[in-house]
């Protein structure tokens, strides 16, 4: 904007190209660590997850991608100065650049890094210190990016365990049950028992039905189950599988991408509220970190989610265009 160009084109061409920057970042770190194909993978899956339409739209993500996978590798190299200004310029862009600092110093402790790695952890505090300059010279709250935010999640706090066991319960009975206290709608139950019973019967003889089939078999039953139960899945599936999948790859990615992980993941299920943490998952990037290493090693699988990733990705497309609530 400072060179002439308007809001909407100088905000899509930032993001973009900090977007573009963060895959390329992700695809050398990650080649370096484990070879050409998980390179792919871990690049794919941030691709094509279908919440990258927000790296291409007015949105922080692309910046937020690029700074954090930007701070994490130089920290992983211990190139201090470099892993302090790429996460200073984290926090600075988003309020969860903060789980860089407890990684940070953790894995300080840990690796028994030194008085530099402490102090690059700490001065990653001083995006968003500046920032809250900025805003109580500007608007005379040095909070007013949290306290802007009680708009729309109030004053909600610690872990939304009820709103969570709603999601799942209409999942697993529907809507329509859940809202009547009993079950109204016996279709939406007993599709979704036929289904999980043919996963476990697929499970069962899998041996017998062969490897291929088994698997699409599991691609056509997962796909039955998003179509009966909506993009709850989808949440429930990248919020608590992606803890899953970090927990199982601990000891195969860079320790300081699992602190940072784990960390990011704890600041979403804390905030009170679920609205958007599908998102902010997707912004954390360990996990896909995480899942291209498990479809480099099962590429199998990685084709269909792909495809299934691009499916959700053209729906959330449709109702962003319309100006639909996506995540």
């Amino acid at each position: 904007m400072f060179i002439g160009l308007p809001f909407k084109e100088a905000g899509i061409l930032v993001n973009n190209a900090a977007f573009l920057a963060a895959l390329i970042t992700l695809y050398f770190w990650v080649q370096e660590l484990y070879g050409t194909s998980t390179a792919r993978w871990a690049t794919a899956t941030l691709a094509w997850c279908p919440y990258s339409l927000y790296g291409t739209v007015i949105y922080t993500e692309g910046l937020f991608l690029l700074c954090t996978t930007s701070a994490l590798r130089a920290f992983d190299k211990k190139q201090y100065i470099w892993a302090a200004l790429w996460g200073a310029l984290s926090t600075a862009t988003r309020l969860p650049g903060v789980a860089l600092i407890p990684a940070f110093l953790f894995v300080s402790w840990k690796e028994c890094r030194g008085i530099k790695a402490y102090i690059a952890s700490l001065t990653v505090g001083l995006g968003i210190s500046l920032y809250s300059l900025y805003c109580q010279i500007q608007f005379g709250d040095a909070l007013a990016f949290i306290h802007a935010q009680k708009a729309w999640r109030g004053d909600a706090t610690g872990f939304a365990w009820q709103v969570w066991w709603q999601m799942l319960m209409q999942i697993t009975i529907g809507f329509t049950n859940f809202k009547s206290g009993y079950i109204k709608d016996p279709l939406h139950p007993l599709l979704f028992l036929i289904i999980i019973v043919g996963g476990c019967l697929l499970w069962r003889f899998r041996l017998h039905l062969g490897m291929i089939k088994f698997c699409y078999g599991l691609y056509f039953l997962w796909l039955l189950l998003w179509l009966l139960t909506g993009d709850e899945l989808v949440k429930i599936a990248l919020v608590f599988g992606g803890i899953y999948l970090l927990w199982l790859s601990r000891a195969k990615i860079p320790l300081v991408t699992v602190a940072y992980g784990f960390s990011g993941l704890a600041l979403i299920l804390n905030t009170g509220i679920t609205a958007s943490s599908e998102r902010y998952a997707y912004g954390i990037i360990s996990l896909s970190m995480a899942f291209g290493l498990l479809l480099a090693r099962c590429p199998r699988w990685g084709y269909p989610i792909m495809c299934f990733f691009g499916i959700l990705m053209f729906t959330f497309s449709i109702q962003f265009a319309r100006d639909l609530w996506v995540a």
